[in-house]
């Protein structure tokens, strides 16, 4: 779709195949703010801007921020349009969830050298008990 200023805009089946997305998916993404298309009668029209909230949002779940750290994030670049703030934050929070992957990687080494001495003591016993 275009628009009378010749700005590139996208329907809602067209961002879902981009995307892989579901409709519902997008629309959730409307109600709850982070995403604000344009309305022309029934239907919805999402800008560039919005194509790109969009992959930041769906970045952000991969990576496993919670919808409320990307909203966060994604209200740093209205406020400051030179981008700064928006990417310290984001790398303060990407670090912090880095801080945490590892912490996680560290306890399930911890777990499964445990499972593996546990099992290889039962093996000594039941090779015992023969």
């Amino acid at each position: 779709m275009r628009d009378s200023k010749t700005t590139r805009t996208y329907s809602i089946t067209e961002l879902c195949e981009r995307f892989d997305v579901t409709p519902r998916t997008l629309r959730y993404y409307e109600e709850i703010g982070l995403l604000t298309p344009q309305r022309r009668g029934t239907h919805r029209v999402y800008n560039e801007r919005d194509r790109v909230r969009l992959q930041l949002i769906l970045r952000g779940r991969r990576l496993g921020f919670s919808l409320e750290e990307i909203r966060e994030i994604l209200e740093l670049y209205d406020r400051d349009k030179t981008g700064r703030t928006q990417l310290k934050e984001a790398l303060r929070k990407g670090e912090e969830k880095l801080r945490a992957i590892e912490a996680q990687i560290a306890e399930l080494e911890a777990m499964r050298r445990e499972l593996q001495e546990r099992a290889a003591e039962i093996r000594r016993m039941l090779e015992e008990e023969g």
